[in-house]
């Protein structure tokens, strides 16, 4: 989870590393994506011209099976921007779950229930708290994509950092916590995908290219 220097990470991490065992147990994936989102949400400011958190695993799962174009990964924001911006929708794996070199280094246990890679939930990483909107990306998990509610403001928690010395972070988000503890509860409505054509539901391209954002620059 590096800064934005891409080459800093902070002395917390190193600490959960002293116990590999121990270290085992941690739920890192929510903690990554908890910060990329975060990572994300800033970089969309047009003041912006960097982004931190764990950049390459976000290109690598959006080039899934896709030869590169370019060499390395770019660092500037806006050539980051442009490069997705390029990419038509035939170059994007829409269903990597699908993908059998994926499956072979998923664990087992996450086949036991697949409803976990569905749940809509809050994903918490110390300052950070942020929601999987996973209703938001069904076509990803085989299902039509329907018009999404509203999602959740969280301007108050995007304010808060680790300038708050000394917090006790599982009390303060607490809520949250629950949310993550009882994240069955939260299933989005779910309809399969018959066929290509039908992917999305009639109405939500009409509504998407009035509230989406198609193009990053």
């Amino acid at each position: 989870m590096p800064d934005l220097s891409r080459n800093h990470v902070h002395l917390r991490w190193l600490l959960k590393l002293v116990d590999f065992r121990a270290a085992g147990e941690l739920r890192w994936g929510s903690a990554v994506l908890a910060t990329l989102y975060r990572k994300m949400c800033w970089a969309t400011r047009s003041n912006k011209a960097k982004i931190g958190g764990c950049l390459s695993l976000l290109q690598s799962w959006a080039r899934w099976n896709h030869l590169a174009s370019y060499v390395g990964i770019p660092t500037s924001l806006e050539d980051i921007q442009l490069l997705l911006d390029q990419r038509s929708e035939a170059q994007f794996q829409w269903t990597p779950c699908e993908d059998l070199t994926f499956l072979a280094i998923i664990p087992d246990e996450f086949f036991q229930n697949s409803n976990i890679l569905h749940v809509k939930v809050s994903l918490v990483n110390y300052a950070i708290v942020e929601m999987h909107q996973s209703n938001r990306v069904l076509q990803q998990f085989g299902f039509r994509q329907l018009i999404p509610v509203t999602p959740e403001v969280l301007d108050d928690e995007h304010k808060v950092d680790l300038r708050l010395l000394n917090m006790d972070w599982p009390r303060h988000w607490s809520k949250y916590i629950e949310m993550w503890e009882n994240r069955y509860d939260y299933i989005p409505i779910r309809e399969p995908i018959i066929v290509p054509e039908l992917a999305c539901a009639p109405e939500y391209m009409p509504w998407f290219r009035i509230h989406g954002k198609p193009y990053l620059l």
